[in-house]
């Protein structure tokens, strides 16, 4: 597994849980909203770092913007 897949891989890992441990609690907890694209995000790289697909990328690209994954 290369560097930016582990990194992936943490960085997913640390959003969906700090997400399990009740952000909602949070004195900065935004909205639903807010959580649901931070669950995507996180779900996101975890996805990537283990497939060579990214969503995320996908969805830049169709934007016209030149992805980072």
């Amino acid at each position: 597994m290369t560097t930016w897949r582990v990194t992936r891989a943490v960085a997913g890992f640390f959003i969906l849980l700090s997400l399990a441990l009740g952000i909602p609690g949070s004195p900065v907890f935004v909205s639903q909203w807010w959580l649901a694209f931070t669950a995507f995000v996180g779900l996101n790289l975890l996805q990537s770092a283990f497939t060579q697909w990214c969503l995320m990328a996908n969805m830049l690209k169709k934007l016209g913007i030149q992805p980072g994954c």
